[in-house]
């Protein structure tokens, strides 16, 4: 059997974003792929070490003064003409083991427009309060909500 031609990553990620975009076109319905856009995109981007797939708790790694933080990353498409901010962050499981919460926020052609993070003690702190069984229940934040909290890393400002 031939070797196949070795084609970066980032060629096969323009090559996914593409048919994620003709599939919905068509169908009308996502691939499915929006997470691990993310996940690329933030490694990427933030220079972090992506975890073996389907790692408990977190996507990714980083080292920071010594430490090895985790970091659960969450992607979110906004199709159309709508706003960025609008829709919910998916849910963020606090029994599982992370450090910071990384938010790819994208176009609908998947371009990268913003990355935000948030520490686990405020994101804690925020799915803890009171009164939205989304946020409480299910560990869904909004994405204004996220991002009160949250600090952005790209692009630097």
């Amino acid at each position: 059997m031939a070797p196949r031609n070795k084609r970066t990553k980032a060629c096969i990620l323009e090559d996914v974003k593409s048919l994620a975009i003709e599939y919905y076109e068509t169908t009308g319905r996502p691939l499915g792929v929006t997470g691990e856009i993310a996940e690329f995109e933030a490694a990427t981007k933030l220079n972090l070490e992506l975890a073996d797939a389907r790692t408990a708790g977190y996507d990714a790694t980083r080292e920071a003064g010594g430490c090895n933080e985790k970091i659960q990353i969450k992607g979110r498409r906004i199709a159309g003409e709508g706003s960025l901010y609008k829709g919910r962050v998916s849910k963020i499981d606090l029994n599982q083991p992370f450090d910071f919460v990384v938010l790819v926020l994208m176009n609908d052609s998947y371009e990268t427009k913003e990355i935000w993070e948030a520490p686990r003690d405020k994101v804690e702190n925020r799915l803890s309060v009171p009164g939205s069984r989304a946020r409480n229940e299910r560990g869904s934040l909004g994405i204004s909500q996220f991002r009160s909290i949250a600090k952005r890393l790209w692009p630097l400002q």
